[in-house]
């Protein structure tokens, strides 16, 4: 049977083309939960009044105030931090080729909570600025000794090693923070940061917050290519000319950073970052130039959706966002561990 070139062609069109739309359909999601996020919550407002609030905005308003100045960057701030961890997870399983890398997993976040325990205690009223610093540096220290701990016995660092050695390190940084928050009697300042949540988030969060993620989430877009080479292996992606130290040590670093700031602002959530890119790789396939940004995309929309079951499922009280996330990671995080069980 003759080649013909055109239907090859014709089928990479409309593969594009298929991903174009798939990509348009998940951004029109994220826009109508962003809408409902804002527009629903203990208190109900109209839509005239939420349209006013977002373009035509009156401060002496109270339930404009109510939009601009509560939902709008708590809304926005889920948005973000969503995109962040998913992103943060996708590289880790990317360049660590483990498919249960999460930075709740591994223990990064745990890190950069014992700092912000830290920082309360000895700091009670530190700037947000320098405590994103803080926790991004809890995030990095932690990162090290993970890998110190993992590479350490015979046979150098495995995914079951990787795994484990973030476990021990998050049971043994969130010991020290209750300890910390006991001792200092910060139990219920830090109870918001160990539940986790996005109330907090003010307009002054979103100015440090937004430029940082956005960058690093760009920054994890072009290093793509690699990470989708390295995933496939160490000896395919140095014959293929993949300097893989180097852009592993370039994607735990931007994994890092959006983990570590993404603390700083609504605390430990974990399984963001290990459930959305397993989606994520469902529908895109495996090439990390795709998985990230819709990994970004639909843990914004993640995020956005459990804090509005936080705060609707319950009013006035809120549930921590925290505990949405995990009824859908946890058992995620059990199928993953079984379905690939024997081949870590």
């Amino acid at each position: 049977m003759l080649h013909n070139p055109s239907l090859k062609g014709l089928k990479k069109r409309s593969n594009g083309f298929l991903l174009l739309c798939l990509f348009i359909l998940v951004i029109i999601g994220l826009v109508l939960c962003l809408f409902l996020a804002v527009t629903f919550g203990a208190k109900e407002v109209s839509i005239n009044t939420v349209w006013s609030a977002i373009f035509d905005y009156n401060p002496t308003l109270t339930q404009q105030q109510i939009i601009h100045e509560l939902r709008l960057p708590r809304v926005i701030g889920a948005a973000l931090v969503g995109a962040a961890f998913a992103v943060a997870g996708a590289l880790m399983q990317g360049v660590t080729q483990n498919p249960l890398a999460d930075s709740g997993i591994l223990g990064i976040n745990a890190g950069s909570m014992f700092v912000v325990a830290l920082s309360f205690a000895f700091f009670p009223n530190i700037p947000y600025a320098v405590l994103m610093v803080f926790s991004f540096i809890g995030a990095v220290l932690s990162t090290f000794f993970i890998y110190i701990i993992g590479s350490s016995v015979p046979g150098g660092l495995t995914p079951i090693r990787l795994t484990i050695s973030g476990a021990v390190i998050a049971a043994l940084l969130h010991s020290l923070s209750s300890g910390v928050a006991i001792y200092y009697d910060l139990s219920q300042d830090l109870a918001f940061w160990y539940a986790g949540g996005v109330a907090g988030i003010k307009w002054s969060h979103l100015k440090v917050l937004a430029p940082i993620i956005l960058i690093a989430i760009i920054w994890a877009i072009s290093l793509g290519r690699s990470v989708s080479l390295i995933s496939m292996g160490n000896d395919i992606s140095t014959n293929l000319g993949v300097n893989t130290n180097r852009i592993r040590i370039l994607g735990m670093i931007v994994a890092v950073i959006l983990a570590g700031v993404s603390v700083s602002a609504v605390g430990s959530i974990g399984f963001v970052g290990l459930v959305i890119p397993h989606i994520s790789r469902k529908l895109v396939g495996g090439y990390y130039q795709l998985i990230i940004p819709m990994s970004a995309l639909l843990g914004s929309i993640l995020l956005i959706l459990a804090d509005l079951g936080a705060r609707t499922l319950n009013p006035p009280r809120e549930l921590a966002i925290g505990i949405m996330v995990a009824l859908v990671g946890v058992p995620f995080f059990l199928y993953i561990a079984r379905k690939v069980g024997r081949d870590l």
